[in-house]
């Protein structure tokens, strides 16, 4: 049984400087536990211990703090990812732990990773015509990243795919397969979790990689 809501308390008007930031936290907890559909800006505004109209100074829609939430998470697993180019080579080892980086910030950030990559925004797909696209762009910058270190193995010649772009889709659906699945069904009877990490990332070793 999960425990009730715990409304933060009502902040003085003007004070908080990291107000912004804390509207954005109460939001991931609520869209991740109920879904965007079921969530309201009041139900938000009320966790993040202000008024809904001072939430809208910061957000004017519930999309635009959806989008935020996504440009969020995609800027923190580029972050993540740029920091791993630090030693970055075009080894099968270094593709081992490019893997590792996407698998790890999933598993570690869930509520951000279920928000941004899991949760339908809209059935036709006009909440990224809503939000000026800005999610799919930050998406498709990370995504990029993601790609140019894909492409550097393939110019070494280390890939037994010849289309380093297809490649790269196809590696990014196995691991959002593995990191989904782990979030979405933890009640699932899995094999220890480092095991089953480091056999999904050697499969896909042996299936992108001649060597």
């Amino acid at each position: 049984m999960k425990a009730p809501q715990v409304r933060s308390p009502r902040k003085p008007k003007g004070q908080g400087g990291e107000r912004r930031e804390e509207i954005l936290d109460a939001a991931l907890r609520l869209f991740s536990d109920k879904g965007l559909q079921t969530v309201s800006t009041r139900q938000i505004a009320e966790a993040a211990g202000i008024s809904q109209p001072a939430l809208y100074a910061y957000f004017a829609t519930k999309d635009d703090l959806i989008a935020e939430l996504c440009v969020r998470a995609f800027a923190g697993l580029a972050a993540r990812m740029e920091a791993g180019k630090a030693d970055w080579s075009p080894t099968p080892e270094a593709f081992d732990k490019a893997m590792r980086v996407y698998i790890d910030f999933g598993l570690e950030q869930p509520d951000a990773y279920r928000v941004a990559f899991m949760i339908e925004k809209s059935h036709d797909g006009s909440f990224l015509a809503r939000t000026g696209g800005r999610p799919m762009a930050a998406g498709v910058e990370t995504f990029k990243a993601f790609a140019a270190m894909i492409s550097d193995l393939h110019a070494h010649g280390l890939t037994a795919e010849d289309d380093p772009l297809r490649l790269t889709q196809t590696l990014w659906a196995g691991l959002h397969g593995l990191v989904s699945l782990l979030i979405a069904r933890p009640e699932f009877p899995w094999v220890e979790r480092e095991a089953l990490i480091a056999g999904h990332i050697a499969m896909l070793r042996r299936g992108a990689l001649t060597s």
